[in-house]
């Protein structure tokens, strides 16, 4: 057993002994607060603007004690779970649809990244040894990667985004922000729920919950889904469906409240995907500094390749190596909850997550054998261990906790090249166009670029280890200074530490070692252009302390203003994806690790409620200064080394968001949400180049962008770029009307209609902007319809993505500097129908 599991079972134990001196009169007290806190009242905390069980009273648990989030002086977001269900927000990917300060990107499971107001994840290949800055948390578990979390959402009461640095308030440190999940929690009544939704693209998925008593202290809450799907996409290869869905989800929870004021809550979930992903199509070509005749269109032309369609929206793709992307998620939890007689809470946490990854991908996107086998299986393993203090009084509200974290990563990567990855990769010299534009002549011409077998075979296995420890005290204090004023200071104290291994062997078709060697043929230097062998051990430990100071002032019951000031950290990172190499193939050690991110963060905002608390406007404006502003640097070549961390030398952003709803009774609510970003590198002078300034030459002078046979830069200076992923104005919005209808089975019965929709405008979906890789403006428009009784039935139909918007999700620059450019399509439009029941 793990020390940290272990300290939280005494942990456990002791809140249990404690217990005794806990009066019965507290107890009940106890038992209103978990109520509130841990969501066992289903649907009572449903956030404005999402259906039958709305209401204008939002409580959060934002804090760690329930609140409305009316006064929680934090830029906050609230979606119910009915809101969760209706809109079809099956996953974290679908609440950027909801919350527009967030964005979600991800080619696979592993390659995800979660940003909120354009940080916390650099946009890329994913890095094991690069912490993210969005905490994800699960009734208080938190989730190391956002991998880890990629789970449909299975019997949810409430979910909260916090925007903006949550240190001082949650176990990891969180620099952007923070989404914590709130499952709906056993109960000491009879419940049950299910769900069936059938819709085109073979949709079906069912859903279901029950929730009861075993014994007058015992309670047990069961939840399961399962769903399916084809694919939106179309391998022309294999002849499938490519995108499908394939998911099933587990949970169990059992609740042990003996007559005080201790509860304890042991949990277990298991998660798994196992869908045919990922695959890309064929976006554009745009034109890069490589010679022409090594360009897409010539290569593809030499080889006899043509691609299934240029219109991306075809949705036809055609590679040719295995597709795979099964994810299996789990874990266990053990929370203990006391409520002291002085009204004081004592929590504590212990958890055990583990993630199994088994992908195999195409990396060179087309259906040509360059690269035959890329995959990186991984096995994670999680420890955390929280114990919390909460006190809320007349003067002073206090939180303070102690958190430890370890964690365990274990990855085996493998990437081999094909019979094509000779002519498509290597730089032929002085070799005559003719040659790798026609067929037969590169075949009596005796050249390495135009023989298979130089690359034919090549491959690349690694083997690479995490060890990650992490440990930290956290407090919050909330002084009343009057009945009016507030001053919360905050405090993190932290230690990190990081021990990484990494070691890549290549070998060539016949077995043979791949090594750097003065006595090495030319050949043999051509293989290790591509794949290099590599082995470092990086460390990385510091130990950080950070703080926040917030004051809110009440103008009136339904008026609040507050200001924030933030210093706080990202933890340095190791480089487990390799690193770049001197000639010798030595790597360059002061690149294995990258320095923490420092942030400087201001923000002040108004929460406003009128017209009886009908309407609710809440305004912030936020600046936020970077500091070594993590960056994933990608060499784009297909090689072993994939993409390493280094700092940016700073960046920034800032904005202005608005939070806006109006319900002027049951039978309407609207509701207009919205996100001004501008975020920004403002030093970043040794960035990697876009494509239209890759693949030629390394001598002076440099050429003009995507000249072809020009000389490119080594790096290029995009100081003052936007950074990726994020547009500058994001909207949601949506409303919904309901009509009585008379009785159900003797229940009052209605009909509604709903309208919900988000908007974004361009944004960039390359590290170093491109004029290849933005994507375009796009809104999403997504209507439901149907009936509804007081009895717990609802039956609807639904359409998303109604006007059928042709918009992708990414684009991605291909390997090689081709110029190709591929891209993943957003889904098409989808319909069906639901059915729910509540008993």
């Amino acid at each position: 057993m793990h020390p940290f599991v272990r300290s939280g079972l005494l942990a456990a134990t002791a809140l249990v002994s404690t217990s005794a001196f806990s009066s019965g009169a507290h107890a009940a007290d106890g038992a209103e607060s978990a109520a509130a806190v841990d969501a066992t009242a289903p649907d009572q905390t449903t956030s404005i603007g999402t259906g039958a069980n709305d209401t204008n009273d939002i409580v959060v648990t934002a804090r760690h004690r329930a609140e409305s989030s009316q006064t929680v002086p934090l830029a906050i977001a609230v979606i119910g779970g009915e809101h969760i269900d209706n809109t079809g927000s099956l996953n974290v990917g679908r609440l950027q649809q909801l919350t527009p300060a967030l964005q979600f990107y991800s080619s696979n499971p592993r390659n995800t990244s979660v940003n909120i107001r354009g940080i916390g994840a650099p946009l890329g290949l994913t890095n094991d040894g690069i912490d993210q800055g969005v905490g994800i948390y699960v009734d208080d578990v938190y989730s190391a990667r956002v991998a880890s979390a990629t789970f449909d959402f299975l019997d949810v009461a409430q979910i909260e985004v916090l925007r903006g640095p949550q240190g001082s308030l949650y176990g990891k440190n969180t620099t952007a922000g923070a989404i914590s999940i709130t499952t709906r929690q056993p109960t000491f009544n009879y419940e049950g729920r299910a769900e069936v939704t059938v819709g085109n693209l073979g949709f079906i998925q069912a859903k279901g919950a029950v929730s009861g008593p075993i014994t007058d202290t015992l309670a047990v809450r069961i939840a399961a889904s399962r769903t399916t799907r084809d694919g939106a996409l179309y391998n022309v290869t294999t002849n499938q469906d490519v995108h499908t869905q394939d998911n099933l989800g587990l949970r169990a929870q059992v609740l042990w409240k003996p007559p005080d004021a201790l509860s304890i809550t042991l949990a277990g979930d298991y998660s798994q995907q196992d869908p045919r992903c990922c695959a890309t199509v064929y976006a554009r070509t745009g034109s890069t500094q490589r010679p022409i005749y090594r360009q897409y269109a010539a290569l593809a032309a030499a080889q006899g390749y043509v691609t299934p369609s240029t219109d991306p929206f075809d949705r036809l793709t055609d590679v040719d190596a295995s597709l795979s992307a099964r994810n299996k998620i789990g874990g266990v939890s053990l929370k203990a909850k006391l409520e002291l007689p002085n009204g004081d809470t004592l929590t504590a946490i212990s958890a055990w997550r583990f993630w199994r990854w088994s992908p195999s991908n195409d990396r060179d996107f087309t259906g040509l054998p360059i690269t035959t086998k890329s995959q990186n299986p991984s096995q994670q393993n999680q420890y955390t261990e929280e114990f919390r203090y909460t006190h809320s009084g007349e003067g002073l509200d206090i939180t303070a906790g102690l958190f430890g974290f370890y964690q365990t990563v274990r990855t085996q990567g493998m990437q081999r090249l094909g019979s094509a990855a000779s002519r498509w990769l290597l730089n032929p010299g002085n070799i005559a166009a003719t040659y790798l534009t026609t067929p037969a002549a590169c075949v009596t011409v005796t050249t390495r670029a135009c023989n298979p077998a130089t690359l034919n075979g090549l491959t690349s296995a690694n083997d690479i280890h995490l060890d990650n420890l992490s440990v930290a005290f956290f407090t919050q204090l909330a002084g009343h200074v009057t009945d009016r004023l507030t001053i919360q200071p905050g405090l993190r104290v932290n230690y990190d530490r990081k021990k990484g291994y990494y070691n890549a062997t290549v070998t060539d078709q016949a077995g043979a070692p791949v090594v750097f060697s003065a006595g090495n043929s030319n050949t043999r230097n051509d293989q290790l252009t591509q794949m290099a062998p590599e082995l470092f051990e990086p460390r990385f430990s510091a130990w950080n302390v950070s703080f926040d100071l917030t004051a809110r002032y009440d103008v009136t019951s339904d008026v609040h203003v507050y200001a924030t000031y933030a210093r706080t950290f990202k933890t340095g990172g190791i480089n487990l994806n390799g690193v770049p190499a001197a000639a010798d193939g030595t790597p360059l050690l002061e690149y294995a690790t990258a320095k923490p991110e420092r942030l400087n963060h201001y923000e002040g905002g108004i929460k406003t409620q009128f017209l009886n608390r009908t309407v609710t406007v809440n305004l912030a404006a936020f600046l936020t200064d970077i500091d070594d502003y993590q960056a994933i640097v990608n060499n784009g070549a297909v090689s072993a080394l994939r993409g390493y961390g280094d700092n940016a030398g700073k960046a920034r952003t800032k904005g202005v968001e608005w939070d806006t709803s109006w319900r002027p009774g049951d039978q309407f609510n609207v509701y207009l949400n919205g996100a001004y970003t501008d975020a920004k590198y403002l030093r970043f002078a040794n960035a990697p180049c876009p494509p239209e300034l890759s693949g030629g030459g390394t001598g002076m002078p440099i050429g003009a962008s995507g000249a072809p046979g020009a000389n490119s830069p080594a790096t290029c200076d995009i100081s003052g770029a936007p950074l990726p992923g994020l547009s500058k104005w994001s909207l949601s919005y949506g409303g919904e009307f309901n009509q009585p209808v008379g009785t159900l089975f003797g229940k009052d019965a209605h009909v509604y209609v709903g309208v919900d929709g988000n908007f974004r405008t361009r944004f960039s979906s390359n590290a170093s902007p491109s004029a290849y890789t933005w994507i375009a403006r796009y809104a999403l428009t997504n209507v439901r319809a149907g009936l509804r009784t007081d009895l717990g039935i609802d039956i609807y139909g639904w359409v998303r993505n109604a006007f059928d918007v042709k918009y992708f999700e990414l684009l991605q620059v291909a390997p090689g500097s081709t110029g190709l450019i591929v891209g993943t399509p957003g889904d098409p439009r989808t319909y069906g129908i639901t059915a729910k029941v509540r008993f």
